[in-house]
């Protein structure tokens, strides 16, 4: 029996140049075949050829990654990594768990500036990916909704970085003006943690719009705002409680009680798969307005106003027409 060759320093069998290459052969097949199930399912009706395709295509992804290719914007939004990871997996949810019903798509512009304004709910901010999909996913253009986030979120390792890299920017009017003059589509969520906070017993019913920042923000670029109702965040962790002083050791708005977390550990954090619609109400438009406007505190009000009944008002809609939370 041929022996096997033992290394110089004592330290067991080495392997040969043959062996090493077949591990590692060994262990491409494997990534592949776990890629062609975990494509097949995410896309459910992909045909063979389709799932072959997405992986050709996440296989390219992976050498531009190592051979050091990657480009960001002056915000550190990584297109690459957008298209074949961050909406990839943000997609599974989408389709598979929340199953999202998405309406009135035709009333974001197909290039140009808009800015969408939505209701927050959620506990965990969990909307705001759901509806970036949406848009994309849906819109004729695919056009990409960069996110406004609260500082908060760029504090917390890897996540901060990778919603960065997604299109996510600072929630500060000077940035959400440069994208808006630049052309692009900005979403933000006017009611912030008291939205998304809230407790479950006051679901749906929207928080203060603040002072219509965002409808000056919109009207110094002449950007249309588009009012957009989201039903089904408010499911998915049902917030009975608030844990407030570990909330201040933390230093974090609140530090939410649901009924399957903390007390189910890890699988608490498990969202729960209630059924969604996201609508697009029809622009309100603001460049017939002129820049100027800005500067009228009645006017922004009374935008302001506008907008939130009208997300209000598509809530109480929608909720009829979804039926069952998670039928």
């Amino acid at each position: 029996m041929p022996e096997t060759p033992e290394s110089s320093d004592g330290a067991g069998p080495q392997l040969s140049a043959a062996q090493v290459a077949r591990r590692l052969e060994q262990g491409v097949e494997l990534l592949i075949a776990t890629l062609r199930w975990a494509v097949a399912k995410a896309g459910g009706d992909l045909t063979e050829q389709e799932v072959e395709e997405r992986v050709a295509l996440f296989l390219a992804y992976l050498r531009r990654r190592m051979s050091g290719e990657v480009e960001v914007d002056a915000y550190g939004y990584d297109a690459d990594f957008t298209q074949h990871i961050y909406l990839p997996v943000l997609r599974v949810l989408y389709k598979r768990w929340f199953r999202v019903q998405v309406r009135g798509i035709e009333n974001i512009p197909a290039d140009g500036p808009a800015l969408i304004v939505a209701n927050h709910s959620g506990t965990v901010p969990v909307d705001c990916l759901m509806t970036q999909v949406a848009v994309h996913d849906t819109h004729p253009q695919q056009r990409l909704m960069r996110l406004l986030g609260a500082d908060l979120l760029f504090r917390l390792p890897v996540i901060g970085e990778t919603v960065r890299a997604g299109g996510t920017t600072l929630a500060a009017p000077s940035d959400a003006q440069r994208l808006l003059a630049a052309g692009e589509l900005v979403a933000v969520w006017p009611e912030g943690f008291k939205g998304l906070g809230k407790p479950y017993a006051d679901r749906y019913r929207l928080q203060r719009f603040g002072r219509g920042g965002f409808v000056g923000t919109a009207l110094r670029t002449q950007a249309p705002i588009v009012p957009c109702s989201i039903v089904g965040a408010e499911e998915i962790y049902p917030k009975i409680g608030d844990l407030t002083p570990l909330a201040h050791l933390l230093d974090v708005p609140y530090f939410p009680i649901t009924p399957t977390f903390p007390h189910l550990g890890l699988l608490g954090l498990i969202p729960l798969p209630s059924q969604w619609i996201i609508e697009f109400a029809p622009p309100v438009e603001t460049a017939d307005l002129g820049p100027d406007a800005a500067e009228d505190p009645l006017l922004v009000f009374e935008l302001t106003d506008r907008v939130r009944e009208t997300i209000q008002s598509r809530l109480h809609v929608l909720l009829a027409d979804r039926g069952p939370i998670f039928g």
